[in-house]
């Protein structure tokens, strides 16, 4: 057990490492932030804050000498850095389970060797390799092996006339591997958090539902509107994946849903989750609580939803008028309206500023708030 008091390390300053912080320095610990970027919210947090590239020998030799233990927020993290970090500290999760998650087509041939339920995949090594077997079938789509995030480095196919045009755009890309998979006609996104601790204790949040705009989450929805049998499989699914990993942190498995009730697995998380912020009103302990648990060996906390509740991502020209549209700021004023501002210091297309979430006391009335707030907002 790592006692309160001592340093923990987060790799990433966005504001996933900075609710880490709040929820560390909350339980007692110092907290050491290393962010490429001198402006990301966490480092104005940190008690020690790092503003250098992960690939600084110098800086990951002061920061593992500075901390007790050590987490990311982004999977996109080196993992030499990783690695290198774990051969002086505990790091949760491990560098091994960054490497499968961190490439779609290694997490992918994980999950299908572990018999986890994924879209037919077909590994893609060179543009001119990219076909679509009968297998995967068409619709489907070709993505980056890694460093997509938020829908980027995704291209759809939707018939043997698409695949020349898209081996065009993967020639013209910096990546060497992408995989191409079945598209598939979900009925619902689904998400759920997972906590695992080093003695194996694992917690289950409740099922969340997602819905996305352009790539990027939009809202979620929690509980999601399914029948209370199909979350009780979500959940043990997703339980299974950290379990086969073997994985010590906080998780997200994404799960599709089709609508004869199957269910699939997008993809896994190593760290919490944009649809996991409703845990920080709505839940005993939030996601990031338990991350710091998770990280220091703690006993984990409870996953009780204390309030139904939509979370509603301010994206870009969205926190601008949320923040400074009178109508929309008496909106926020409601009983059961949280407001959460991340302090990025730039406003851009496609960026997420901050969270609205919305308690109520049916997930139905806390829909309606968030559709009211999505409208005002155009």
């Amino acid at each position: 057990m790592i006692q309160s008091g001592s340093t923990i390390g987060v790799l990433g300053g966005g504001q996933l490492g900075a609710m880490f912080t709040t929820a560390a320095k909350r339980l007692g610990y110092r907290v050491a932030v290393w962010d490429p970027d001198p402006d990301a919210p966490a480092l104005k947090l940190a008690d020690l804050p790092f503003a250098a590239p992960f690939t600084d020998k110098t800086s990951l030799d002061t920061f593992a000498a500075s901390i007790a233990a050590a987490t990311y927020e982004w999977e996109n993290i080196p993992v030499a850095t990783v690695q290198a970090l774990e051969q002086r500290v505990p790091v949760r999760p491990a560098p091994r389970i960054l490497q499968i998650i961190q490439n779609r087509l290694d997490q992918k041939t994980f999950l299908a060797r572990h018999q986890i339920a994924v879209a037919p995949f077909q590994a893609v090594l060179s543009p001119d390799q990219l076909t679509v077997p009968d297998a995967v079938g068409f619709p489907a789509l070709c993505k980056t092996a890694t460093l997509g995030y938020d829908g980027k480095g995704q291209w759809r196919l939707s018939g043997p006339e698409d695949v020349r045009r898209v081996q065009g755009e993967l020639r013209a890309q910096s990546q060497h591997r992408w995989i191409v998979e079945q598209f598939l006609p979900f009925e619902k996104e689904l998400s759920v958090l997972v906590v695992r601790g080093a003695d194996g204790d694992r917690r289950v949040y409740p099922v969340v539902e997602n819905v996305h705009e352009a790539g990027i989450l939009r809202t979620t929805r929690v509980p999601a509107g399914i029948h209370p049998e199909l979350a009780e499989k979500a959940a043990a699914l997703a339980g299974s994946v950290i379990d086969a990993l073997a994985g010590i942190g906080v998780f997200c498995v994404e799960l599709f849903l089709m609508k004869d009730g199957r269910l699939f697995v997008n993809e896994v998380a190593p760290r919490p989750h944009n649809s996991g912020h409703y845990t920080l009103d709505a839940c005993t302990v939030s996601q990031f609580e338990q991350q710091v648990r998770a990280v220091c060996d703690l006993a984990l906390g409870e996953v009780k939803l204390t309030s139904p509740a939509v979370m509603v991502n301010l994206i870009g020209e969205d926190f601008t008028k949320a923040t400074t549209d009178a109508e929309i700021q008496t909106f926020l004023r409601q009983s059961g309206a949280k407001l959460h501002v991340y302090g990025k210091k730039s406003v851009r297309p496609g960026r997420k500023m901050g969270h609205v979430t919305f308690l109520a006391a049916t997930a139905d009335a806390a829909w309606e708030f968030a559709r009211t707030l999505k409208q005002m907002l155009g």
